[in-house]
Formats: C-alpha cells, structure tokens, sequence
C-alpha cells in the first residue's frame, strides 16, 4: 500500500510512543487534503477510506461492504442489542456469512485500535477520536468551513455539479456523518467539546493550519 507511510517518529534516535491525529470535517472544508498534507509534513501514515476498507479486510470481510456503509447510520438495527447506543459499542461479528453494521464497525474499530498499539498516524472520521478515547497520545481535529466556501471546493473538484447540487450534497452527507458519529459515541459531530481543536479552513492556507496544527503538538509534548 504505497499511501501508507511506514512511521518511525525517529528524529532524535530514539523511540518515540505513537500518537494519532483524528480528523472530523464538514463535507467541503479540505479535510482528506489537509490530513494527508499533515500526514506527510509529520512523516507518518495516513488513513482514508480505501486503506481503512483495504486493511479492515483482514477481519474476512469484503471491502465493498465497507464502501456501501462507510460513515453511514445504520440501514438496519439488526443486533441492536449489541450496541450501548453510545457509552461503549459492545459490536461482534456475527459470523456464518452474516455481515451486520455492528460487525462492520467492529473491524474498522479493532484495525483503528490495532495500528494505534504500533505506529502514529493520521485518520480521517470513522469516530476514531471516540475509538481511541482511552490512547494517551491522541489529538482530536475538527476541521469546517462557511457553506460557501465548501460550496467553491466542491464545484472545483466536479465540474458536473451545479453551486445547488453541491450544496445539496454537503448537507445530505453533513447529515450522514453527523447520525452515524452521534450514534455510534456518546458525543455529538461537530461540537466544539469534543475535540482539542477546532478549525475554520477558510481562514487561511492549508500551510498555514499545517503549522498551526504542528506548534499546537509541539506544545502539547506530542511531537
């Protein structure tokens, strides 16, 4: 997997823990780009959707599984006596070819946890901030912008789409993530509490938040 970097942390020849970047976005407001920018300024790895569906298929489910549900609430509550609806999703695999959200959440969250026991990394939605809530070195982001504004990079990046349609679209896949987020932790997406930092992209330049973000980590001992 050539987008994953191996990380080292290795700068002053010593070992150093693994720390790990969660980073939530609005849909719009640059948080794929800013995160694998991050990741590459901080030299350590990066997940996204295909590497976190590629790698969870080590569980022995399909990848495509992953694509159809990948940061959406759940189509069915089959099982739902295995979730705490947020206090702390007790998900299992079903097993014998059944494959429910709860098990598919249950991958993504042991191959989260699994990879924060062995490097740092940076790791865009998926709630990963609440999976690693108990990790020591962990830094929670989230990343918005003015509709507007997400408006403008959504059109820059499809042509096809009208300002209305992208608009349309930032809202219905907010909401996505919002229900998903709001249900599977016992936190609410987007809300300033719940993570350590929160940033409007419009502000200034991707360089700039990079900077930001690494001198917020400097002072925290992360880095």
């Amino acid at each position: 997997m050539s987008d994953i970097k191996a990380c080292d942390n290795n700068r002053t020849g010593t070992q150093a823990p693994p720390f790990v970047i969660t980073v939530g976005r609005q849909f719009g407001s640059g948080g794929r780009e800013l995160a694998r920018a991050l990741a590459d300024e901080l030299d350590i790895a990066y997940y996204d959707k295909e590497l976190l569906a590629e790698s969870a298929k080590l569980s022995g489910i399909e990848p495509e599984f992953f694509e159809q549900k990948d940061e959406r609430f759940p189509s069915f509550l089959h099982g739902i006596f295995s979730f705490t609806m947020g206090v702390t999703p007790m998900c299992y695999y079903t097993g014998g070819g059944s494959i429910t959200d709860d098990s598919l959440y249950k991958a993504v969250s042991d191959f989260i946890t699994s990879e924060a026991e062995k490097r740092s990394f940076v790791v865009v939605g998926r709630t990963a901030d609440y999976i690693l809530r108990n990790h020591p070195r962990v830094v929670n982001i989230f990343l918005h912008a003015p509709m507007e504004e997400c408006v403008k990079r959504i059109t820059s990046r499809a042509d096809a789409l009208t300002p209305e349609k992208a608009e349309a679209m930032a809202k219905r896949t907010n909401r996505w993530r919002a229900d998903y987020y709001n249900f599977f932790t016992d936190k609410k997406w987007g809300d300033s509490s719940s993570y350590d930092l929160t940033i409007d992209t419009s502000l200034m330049p991707f360089d700039k938040i990079v900077e930001l973000i690494k001198t917020y980590l400097r002072l925290r001992g992360i880095i």
